[in-house]
């Protein structure tokens, strides 16, 4: 293979609205050399981009799709084609006909003002005057973002495509992609009808022909291209007259799963009501074809007036003026779902320099690319893109039968209210612990997570609630999917002792003659001790923001077990490490128990041939040994601020090991405990959550995990990046709500002398302190007792800047 050219080679598959945006960033940034390859005309290839309405509502639950809405608004703003706008900032009106409907809209307003997007909570009347053809009695409110609209979505294509030709991009219509030609686990070209295009990088931007693509490469794509029907009225008498594309904010009425735009004097409407319509990536005709059987494009499929007709009686209730109207023009539009709902980014590991851009809508379409294109040029996109990276999928989620579920469920889900901790309903159950047969007989309660069943809370808990007295009453939304059972757990676990299912942990094996060198070079922390310690460590990037955190147990001298995160840490490690360094994910062949609180050692101890007294066995150490008949690794870990020992053995043997303990602790009124009392222990304590806490944007002394850095050590990821820092301008920071029975659930706005300061980023009832902790990300500097507000459902609720860790801070509890 040649060598890398001074400038790369990039070939971008797909000219629709994320390869064009993508070759204008990469362009921007120094890479010219940038080839588009496109299968069917410029500039309207006949992908999604074709088609797309082009609404842009750029308010999400998630901080990072709000974060590329919200660039994809700004540049296309900036864009212009003989005058014509790429955007037109008409605004948007999200409307509410239940209760249940205008509380999430608080909810969403709530996240606007968390991630920087105005908008407001609006009045029905204020919903008519914004839109006068709707009937008002029927509505309870609404949500106004000013800054939403229309992105013209061909337009925004040809301003990129003419601003990187100008750069030296060169864009290819009519090109089948044909295969991906590769040497050395490296791309080295991309070949097609009318010729091969050598290739340092290719990026598959092919929208729903992104399995197509990825299977030339030998890369699995999960999306799911489904059918969306999309119709036209014809003119209505109250829009006669217009000649602006559009006057009205861009409109959803989600409770029917509708949306509405203007064309002129006509409404289009959108629906997701009907049934999930998925479509076959490989079997979707050229465009040519597709032509020749009277389609206007491939992504444009025949419009099926029986999904339609429930639909259209919901707009004409909305809106009455429709009952006299008629449908002029419909199509099913063709576009991409993943099993998350969110976009596939980032480079394969398997094959080098092979990128996927790929289930990307257009309201995050100039995000993304900027995002991907940094990735590429910068090593790191600026913004974290954790929920977005091609590796997140656990291999359990791959199957094409579990992309295709899951990708039709996001279809019907698009516009329902979801709770955060909202379980996926279907394929269930999919990956159990061993000790799933007897959670079930203790009356477990199952939600979901990376495939995962994890018990949050145990009915055969429920008698324990009657020692703990009155507790808060809560909202309906912060009910579900909890029980006071939680409070009674924790209870026990401070009290007692507990057994936590820690399997859905990830667990890594590190073995080789340069492990250690190795794991020392790639985390934060100092490994270098003695066989049998344990370390608490952060995989940092080359910018020092953290990408995850671990625990690395020293376990002999060239054996190590690593407790990450996600599939992204294996990925990582992976990708790095040595031939003399062999990385194994042990996670599905083991299982782990937790055994925690002031009683722990009166359990375990009585079974084991090992000291587990506190001079014999410290905090953060390890050992292998056995519990009962069961081999185990012992690590003397706790997440839950109480003594206590992870226990891990082979996934064979963990039935017995839960048995045993159960047996044992009879006796001490051991009981088991779930995720809820979990997370609530977890925050009076102060322990952070990667992913939710802190992410790749944080470096660990903003995040409060400086003390997991070494900076008197021999480089490692990002310490060159950490000394070059100043003072930080923003603090993890923990609060104290003010009023016992107030509760947060998290990304919601705090408030600091009356202006949104910052965001909630996890938050529960601490039931030792009697009190909700909500950790925030404010500025720096708030002394310990300032007043904030919090804002929940529309209500500020007040909150103090308090000192942590909230929960024995001396750290008696765990050494003892």
């Amino acid at each position: 293979m040649s060598s890398t050219p001074e400038i790369p080679r990039v070939v971008v598959i797909g000219a629709g609205i994320v390869g064009c945006s993508l070759a204008d960033e990469l362009t921007a940034r120094g890479w010219t050399d940038v080839t588009v390859l496109e299968q069917g005309p410029l500039p309207a290839p006949g992908g999604s981009t074709s088609h797309a309405p082009g609404l842009v509502f750029q308010t999400n639950s998630s901080k990072t799709l709000t974060a590329l809405a919200r660039y994809t608004v700004e540049k296309f703003t900036s864009l212009d084609v003989d005058g014509v706008s790429c955007f037109h900032q008409v605004g948007g009106l999200e409307l509410a006909t239940t209760p249940e409907r205008l509380a999430e809209l608080h909810r969403r307003a709530g996240y606007a003002a968390s991630w920087g997007v105005r908008g407001e909570i609006v009045s029905a009347a204020r919903c008519k005057e914004l839109w006068p053809l709707i009937d008002e009695s029927l509505v309870l409110g609404g949500f106004h973002t000013p800054d939403d609209g229309l992105a013209r979505a061909l337009l925004a294509s040809r301003a990129q495509m003419a601003r990187a030709s100008a750069r030296g991009a060169r864009f290819l219509d009519r090109h089948t992609v044909t295969g991906i030609e590769r040497e050395g686990g490296r791309v080295t070209g991309v070949v097609t009808d009318r010729g091969t295009f050598p290739a340092d990088h290719i990026v598959s931007a092919a929208g729903f022909w992104g399995p197509v693509i990825g299977r030339m490469a030998g890369i699995d794509v999960p999306l799911q291209p489904l059918a969306h029907q999309y119709a036209r009225t014809g003119p209505l008498p109250e829009l006669s007259g217009a000649t602006a594309e559009a006057s009205k904010p861009i409109l959803r009425f989600q409770d029917r799963d509708l949306y509405f735009r203007e064309h002129t004097d006509r409404i289009g409407i959108g629906s997701y009501a009907h049934r999930p319509l998925p479509v076959d990536p490989f079997a979707v005709l050229p465009y040519d074809e597709a032509r020749a059987r009277n389609m206007d494009m491939p992504s444009s499929y025949p419009f099926t007036e029986e999904d339609w007709s429930p639909s259209w009686a919901d707009c004409r209730q909305l809106m009455p003026t429709l009952r006299d109207a008629e449908i002029e023009t419909g199509f099913n539009g063709v576009f991409s779902f993943t099993p998350d709902g969110m976009p596939v980014l980032g480079e394969s590991r398997r094959l080098r320099g092979f990128w996927l851009a790929e289930a990307v809508w257009v309201t995050h379409s100039a995000g993304v690319a900027k995002a991907v294109a940094e990735w590429m040029v910068d090593g790191r996109p600026a913004i974290d893109l954790h929920e977005c990276d091609l590796t997140r999928f656990e291999e359990a989620q791959r199957s094409p039968s579990y992309v295709l579920e899951r990708g039709a469920q996001q279809f019907v889900e698009v516009y329902d209210v979801i709770h955060p901790l909202q379980p996926v309903e279907r394929p269930r159950p999919l990956r159990v612990s061993p000790f799933h047969a007897r959670q079930r007989q203790l009356g477990a309660y199952f939600l979901e997570g990376g495939g995962w069943e994890r018990p949050h809370w145990y009915e055969a808990n429920a008698p324990l609630v009657d020692a703990l007295g009155p507790l808060p009453a809560r909202d309906a939304w912060s009910a579900r999917h909890w029980s006071p059972v939680a409070a009674a757990e924790a209870k026990a676990t401070r009290e007692g002792v507990a057994l936590y299912d820690m399997t859905p942990l990830r667990r890594l094996e590190v073995t080789g003659p340069g492990s250690l060198d190795f794991l020392d070079r790639m985390t934060s922390n100092n490994l270098r001790k003695k066989p049998g310690a344990v370390t608490y460590s952060l995989l940092l990037d080359a910018s020092g923001g953290i990408r995850s955190d671990l625990t690395v147990a020293r376990l002999a001298p060239d054996r190590f077990q690593v407790g990450a995160n996600s599939p992204a840490d294996l990925d990582w490690l992976l990708r790095h490490a040595p031939a003399d360094v062999h990385i194994r994910d042990i996670t599905s062949g083991t299982c782990c128990v937790g055994v925690w609180g002031p009683l722990a050692r009166d359990l375990v101890q009585p079974l084991t041939p090992d000291d587990f007294s506190h001079e014999a066995f410290g905090y953060f150490r390890a050992r292998e040994t056995y519990i009962g008949h069961v081999p185990v690794t012992a690590m003397r870990l706790s997440y839950v601020g109480e003594l206590g020992w992870e226990l891990y053995t082979t996934a064979d043997l963990g039935l017995r090991l839960w048995d045993t303990l159960w047996e044992a602790g009879r006796e001490l009124g051991v009981i088991a405990a779930g995720r809820s009392a979990f997370n609530s222990l977890r925050l009076e304590k102060g322990y952070r959550a990667w992913g939710v806490d802190m992410t790749d944007e944080h470096d660990p002394f903003e995040a409060g995990v400086g003390f997991a850095v070494r900076m008197d050590r021999d480089d490692f990821v990002g310490r060159a990046a950490l000394a070059g820092k100043g003072e930080a301008t923003r603090r993890l920071t923990p609060l104290l709500l003010e009023d016992p029975a107030a509760v947060v659930l998290g990304k919601e706005p705090v408030y600091v002398d009356g202006l949104p300061a910052g965001y909630v980023t996890s938050a529960s009832y601490g039931y030792t302190l009697g009190r909700c902790v909500a950790y925030a990300w404010l500025p720096a500097g708030l002394p310990t007792g300032t007043g904030v507000h919090i804002e929940y459902v529309g209500e500020k609720v007040p909150a103090t800047v308090a000192d942590e860790p909230l929960f024995d801070p001396k750290m008696m509890r765990i050494r003892r």
